[in-house]
């Protein structure tokens, strides 16, 4: 039998309640009781502290902490020193991760959170943690939701961030996406636990941070609903996801880097689908490395084309209907002026 971590609630200790909750969400995203340790993700913001309060108090001898500090900012480097002592004072290992380059690129956050994940799950496997947790929350994803559908995004976009992924080989878990910002500031108000406001969370320069505002305007857009409707298309796009594992085993042929895959009656999400995986296949196979790849760029023009019976390129792949059989391969180098023929 499993043993619980926290005695059984009374109705008149909000904490109890919240832990009891916290407890029974976690062995959900796990799908049961942890078999080894957790390692929380915690930044020093309220959330994640409210996280590492409810874990210390469910979880105790089973939670390790991780604080990545992304050399962006001059405060992290002390937000990190106060999530060390709060842990100390709380009897749970902590670590600051840093990166071993500067973080570049056209979309710092992006790279940042690219980073941290790989620091993460690195961690993570140094310490034998069977998880990584972060605090998302129910607000995040109903922000996540809106600046998706704000792009087009389809079904896998909207969905937002799961509540068990494998993220750089390492199981994450977001055991709070069904609690609000709002409940896990009254919970680290309350344990009188320190935490820090991230003054980037307040920059208009990110679209997070105006959709945020634009969910904190219009209560009637309804954060909890919007992050109901992402956890739905997340059971959806699993579903999709299955089936199209299901088919490309059945219809697709990989020759090294080429790859045929029969299309025939095929609905065009299931097609967008098997493209994606096609030109990934590819790209990883020849070692294409320009033009840039993304799993989630728009591929609607080749659909068209190809749909329509012409070739097209996207990527450095080459992919060419011959009826209903889509043939993938790398496209041939470009000759430059003066090459012999």
């Amino acid at each position: 039998m499993s043993r619980r971590a926290v005695p059984p609630p009374s109705v008149s200790d909000p904490f109890a309640l919240a832990a009891e909750r916290f407890h029974h969400d976690v062995n959900r995203a796990l799908g049961g009781e942890p078999r080894g340790t957790i390692l929380l993700a915690v930044s020093g913001g309220p959330d994640s502290m409210a996280m590492l309060t409810l874990a210390a108090a469910t979880f105790a001898g089973r939670i390790s902490v991780a604080t990545v500090d992304h050399r962006l900012r001059e405060a992290a480097a002390d937000e990190a020193v106060m999530v060390a002592n709060h842990c100390a004072l709380l009897h749970v290992p902590h670590a600051t991760l840093l990166p071993v380059a500067p973080i570049t690129g056209a979309s710092l956050q992006a790279a940042a959170r690219q980073v941290r994940y790989r620091l993460l799950a690195d961690h993570a496997r140094a310490i034998g943690a069977a998880a990584v947790a972060t605090a998302h929350h129910a607000d995040d994803q109903a922000e996540t939701f809106l600046m998706r559908a704000a792009r087009g995004s389809g079904i896998a976009g909207l969905a937002g961030v799961r509540a068990r992924a494998v993220i750089d080989g390492a199981t994450v878990i977001r055991p709070l996406l069904e609690w609000r910002r709002a409940e896990l500031r009254a919970i680290v108000r309350r344990a009188e636990a320190p935490f820090v406001d991230d003054p980037t969370n307040a920059d208009p320069a990110h679209d997070r941070t105006r959709f945020r505002r634009l969910l904190d305007a219009n209560e009637w857009l309804g954060a909890p609903q919007l992050a109901r409707a992402a956890a739905q298309l997340a059971e959806a796009d699993g579903d999709v996801r299955a089936i199209t594992d299901w088919l490309w085993s059945s219809r697709a042929t990989v020759d090294g880097a080429q790859v045929q895959i029969d299309m025939a009656g095929l609905p065009r999400e299931l097609v967008r689908r098997l493209v994606r995986r096609g030109i990934g296949l590819v790209i990883e196979s020849a070692a294409i490395v320009a033009p840039k790849w993304s799993d989630s760029a728009n591929i609607e023009a080749l659909l068209d084309a190809v749909g329509g019976g012409r070739r097209a390129t996207q990527a450095g792949v080459v992919v060419q209907p011959q009826r209903d059989l889509w043939r993938f391969r790398p496209a041939p180098a470009r000759r430059t002026a003066g090459s012999a023929e």
